[in-house]
């Protein structure tokens, strides 16, 4: 399970160095293939290719014409691209995404369970300031019985 984050760089080249608790995590379960987009273009989302073979299943079995699936598509193709990484634990983020979502130099690698999210540190920060938990996001996600 991919989870916690950890602050990290992405170099000049557009290469993300995957912190280590990641890589070994990622290795061992997933191998070094990844499908890297975004649904938004503000977050990095890094798939490792057997998760994002099973999302593509999943919105398989939405009907073409729903033009929901088409947006979502056409955003998740634009940003998006496969990657390996390479034997440092680095891989490339597309530099469409890269620019869109403001990813480089320090960013903030965030474990979403079986994906990671990459997003700029300090606008991640500041957003974290500005949209505090509220009581009526804590009035919806009880009915979901966390902890």
């Amino acid at each position: 399970m991919l989870r916690g984050s950890h602050l990290t760089r992405v170099d000049e080249k557009g290469r993300l160095k995957l912190p280590a608790e990641f890589k070994r995590w990622l290795e061992e379960k997933y191998g070094a293939s990844f499908y890297i987009t975004s649904r938004n273009g503000h977050r990095a989302q890094i798939y490792p290719m057997p998760e994002w073979e099973k999302f593509e299943t999943q919105l398989s079995d939405i009907p073409d014409f729903d033009p929901a699936k088409s947006k979502l598509q056409d955003r998740l193709s634009y940003y998006g691209q496969t990657a390996e990484m390479d034997p440092q634990g680095r891989v490339l983020i597309p530099q469409i995404l890269r620019e869109a979502a403001n990813i480089s130099g320090d960013v903030l690698v965030i474990g979403k369970g079986t994906y990671l999210e990459v997003v700029n540190h300090e606008a991640f920060r500041k957003s974290l300031e500005e949209n505090p938990m509220s009581q009526d996001d804590n009035v919806a996600l009880s009915k979901y019985r966390l902890g």
